[in-house]
Parts: structure tokens; C-alpha cells; sequence
């Protein structure tokens, strides 16, 4: 079986393929645009299944397939919110929404698996029917500002100036660049699909960091590595051991 991926942030490409891998599932090819898809599908024998992220850094990926007669089948690794996606779930093979779980990666997998092997054929998918379901298509919607309450006053605080998101004592906080906490009305779980992953990363349970914000880092015991950021030194952020790996290609 030959599989691929199409995935715009690398480091994302990578956990995933890490995942496979750990399934027993060897990925042949990771390409990361439209046009260099375009190029690999004109020139090699099409894959049995392909893992597939919709929004591209040149486009939408179903430009791929208005010019490639593509028969693999496919499994959606998106962002976008799952009710967008339930009104075609049944014309692929399975969608896996970001972060991706193992336990959904797996039941994917296994479904793949005993459609391939019960019919004997790959499904197709009607991709221009995908794009008119699809909620803004055109570009990804991460969290640009926050709206966070100061005294009796709202104040609008832009991404660019959180150094860290936290937890403390059940809230979430939004450490700005001016040394400032501001608290938020949602915990870091629920916070997580909004972030730009290419620009926040959770270090543990407790932190994400943004990256412009990093001004040091240093190995930590037990193979772990401390980050300091610009202002905030409350606390120490230490990036778990099981996701050091992920830390590191993060930052590439």
C-alpha cells in the first residue's frame, strides 16, 4: 500500500507521519503545495491513499484535483469545525480534525482497511461539492485578537502581542509583551484550533508559547529543554520530553 501526504506545515507533516509510522504504516512522499503536487501527480503512479489537508500555502487543495483525474482515496486532516465537514463525511473515507488524536487516526485507518478490502476499489470524491459546503474556504481562520475585560474597560489585544498563553488555578491567561496577565474566558483546550500552529506551540500541559517571543532556550534534565520568553519569568516553561521532537521541528 502506498500512502501520502499533503500537508502545508511541515512540522504538522511530520507529527503525522510519526503517527503512521507508529501504526505501521510506511508514507512514501510529503508534499506540501498545490504546484508540487501537480508536478508529483503528473509523474508518478497515483497512491492508494492519501492524507489531506484542504487549505495549502498556494491554494486550496482541490485545485489538485479540477486538474488531476486523482482515484485514491482519501482521509481530510483539517482545521475546519466538524459540522462544516458532516454533510459529506460519507464521500471519503474519513476526516481527522486537527490536533489529531491516535485513537481517531487509527479508526480512519481501519475503515480504510476493510473498505479497500470488502469492495475491492477506492472510493472518489466530488471535491466541488466539498467547496460549496465548505465555511470560509478561501483562507484559514486562526485568532487575530482577543477581547479581554481591564476594570469596567474591553481592550482588543492582537495575537502579535501575547508572548505566552497559560493556565493557572482553572483560568487561561494571555501574558502580553507589556508584562501584563489578562484572563480569558475559555481554557487551552478549546484554544488550540484557534492558535497558528506555525506561530504558537504547547510546550506541557500548562503553556503555549509564541515563537518571536523566544529569547533563549536551554536543555533542561531528563532530556527536556527550557524556554525563556521576552518578559514573562513567573514561572519556568519547560517543553515535555514526549514532545521535544515535535519542539524541534516546530522551530525549523
Amino acid at each position: 500500500m502506498t500512502v501520502i501526504i499533503i500537508e502545508d506545515e511541515k512540522p504538522a507533516a511530520r507529527r503525522l507521519e510519526r503517527m503512521l509510522n507508529k501504526i505501521g504504516i510506511e508514507i512514501s512522499t510529503m508534499l506540501h503545495s498545490v504546484e508540487e503536487s501537480l508536478n508529483w501527480f503528473q509523474n508518478n503512479k497515483h497512491p492508494d491513499l492519501i492524507f489531506l489537508d484542504i487549505q495549502l500555502s498556494d491554494g486550496l487543495s482541490f485545485e489538485i484535483f479540477e486538474v488531476i483525474d486523482v482515484k485514491s482515496a482519501i482521509i481530510f486532516t483539517t482545521a475546519y469545525d466538524e459540522y462544516a465537514l458532516r454533510a459529506f463525511k460519507l464521500n471519503s473515507i474519513d476526516y481527522l480534525l486537527k490536533p489529531i488524536d491516535d485513537i481517531d487516526l487509527q479508526k480512519a485507518v481501519d475503515k480504510f482497511n476493510t473498505r479497500n478490502s470488502s469492495q475491492n476499489q477506492l472510493m472518489t470524491v466530488d471535491f466541488n461539492d466539498i467547496k460549496k459546503l465548505l465555511i470560509n474556504p478561501i483562507e484559514r481562520a486562526y485568532k487575530k485578537r482577543f477581547a479581554v475585560k481591564v476594570g469596567q474597560h474591553i481592550k482588543l489585544i492582537n495575537i502579535e502581542e501575547i508572548e505566552c498563553f497559560y493556565s493557572e488555578n482553572k483560568g487561561t491567561y494571555a501574558f502580553t509583551n507589556d508584562g501584563r496577565s489578562h484572563l480569558l474566558d475559555c481554557t487551552l483546550e478549546e484554544l488550540e484550533p484557534e492558535l497558528s500552529p506555525s506561530i504558537f506551540f504547547r510546550t506541557n500541559r500548562k503553556f503555549f508559547v509564541n515563537i518571536n517571543a523566544i529569547k533563549d532556550m536551554v536543555s533542561y534534565t531528563h532530556s527536556r529543554i527550557q524556554v525563556k520568553l521576552t518578559s514573562y519569568n513567573v514561572e519556568d516553561i519547560i517543553v515535555a520530553r514526549e514532545r521535544v521532537k515535535d519542539f524541534k521541528d516546530w522551530l525549523e
